[in-house]
């Protein structure tokens, strides 16, 4: 095995809890809008910055009860009609550099036509961050690899405080959330063995990762990073849609791993068994009584990041024995820059 503090990708998933503990403090010092001044809320960005949308609006909606949607960037810009109506929207942009065209420009549209606030989601101060009405800025999540970890932690989190602030937090939740990083902490150490075995172990040739309501986003998220890092075939699912055709692709190489909830975890432990007695070798994550436990005593609502540390390391660890640099995935750039938007 390579000397793994050589890859940045591995530095950058290990000191990932500071990066969390940055964007805590970040997010909760921002000035925010008002929820009720808007009628709905788009959450946008491109590649691993729209799956952290996709989870952020789910959460969004389930925390402050208005209706919340995640849309990619390029599809805002050139298919708006599609996302915006006449009714005030509270717009939510999230990348990592600051700079990615098609969210740059979407943003500069929707300013354009007043159409509400923008808030901007980055670990830069770049074009997004200057632009925006508010700006959460984490410098800490900030990346020299390619594939997204820390920075889309980072992010998560501040999205998670965001949510909750926009909710007003009566329960005095955000105080809840100070255990993250400890938590992920002792995830990366413990379970560090595990993403490795099931990462190097080549006969596996498939992955799926399987998440619900506010863990689907999640779920795209880890999925990708199996795609970029390891070039091996990866799809995520909700998990009872599993069911329906993809479940045909369960053999003794495939490797599905669920992201469990407590409120449906009966169900979706049955399509993990289902999945298991196929031959299928099954990953559970969850609080307590999984595979790996995060026993972090944070609620369920406010601790998706614990999903992603494992997951990510278990990508490094089949990057590596594939021979491959997780540092720069195949035909990828760590930004998308577009001359003719």
């Amino acid at each position: 095995m390579n000397d793994l503090s050589s890859y940045h990708t591995y530095n950058e998933i290990r000191s990932q809890p500071r990066a969390w503990q940055a964007a805590l403090e970040r997010a909760s010092a921002a000035l925010l809008p008002r929820a009720s001044d808007y009628a709905q809320t788009l959450f946008t960005g491109c590649g691993s910055t729209y799956y952290l949308s996709l989870a952020a609006a789910a959460l969004y909606q389930s925390l402050t009860g208005r209706p919340a949607r995640a849309v990619p960037g390029g599809e805002l810009l050139l298919n708006p009609q599609t996302a915006l109506t006449d009714q005030p929207t509270l717009l939510v942009a999230i990348s990592r550099s600051g700079t990615t065209t098609e969210t740059v420009r979407a943003v500069e549209r929707f300013q354009a036509q007043g159409r509400g606030h923008v808030v901007a989601i980055t670990n830069d101060v770049t074009d997004l961050a200057r632009m925006a009405d508010t700006a959460i800025v984490i410098p800490e999540g900030q990346e020299r690899s390619v594939a997204q970890t820390r920075s889309f932690a980072s992010m998560y989190v501040a999205a998670t405080v965001f949510g909750l602030r926009m909710a007003g937090d009566s329960d005095g939740l955000l105080d809840a959330m100070a255990g993250l990083p400890a938590a992920g902490e002792r995830l990366l150490e413990g379970y560090a063995p595990l993403a490795q075995a099931l990462g190097e172990d080549l006969n596996f040739d498939r992955f799926y990762f399987l998440g619900s309501g506010i863990r689907y986003g999640l779920a795209c998220e880890v999925n990708l990073k199996m795609k970029e890092m390891t070039l091996t075939h990866s799809e995520p699912f909700h998990f009872l849609e599993f069911r329906h055709g993809p479940m045909s692709m369960v053999n003794q190489n495939a490797v599905v791993v669920g992201l469990l909830s407590e409120q449906n975890a009966r169900h979706e432990r049955a399509v993990l068994d289902e999945m298991q007695a196929l031959g299928g070798t099954v990953l559970a994550q969850g609080e307590e009584g999984a595979d790996v436990a995060f026993r972090s005593g944070v609620p369920e609502n406010l601790r998706g990041v614990l999903y992603l540390p494992v997951l990510q390391l278990m990508a490094l660890y089949r990057s590596l024995a594939k021979g491959l640099d997780p540092d720069h995935p195949n035909n990828l750039t760590a930004v998308i820059e577009l001359s003719n938007l």
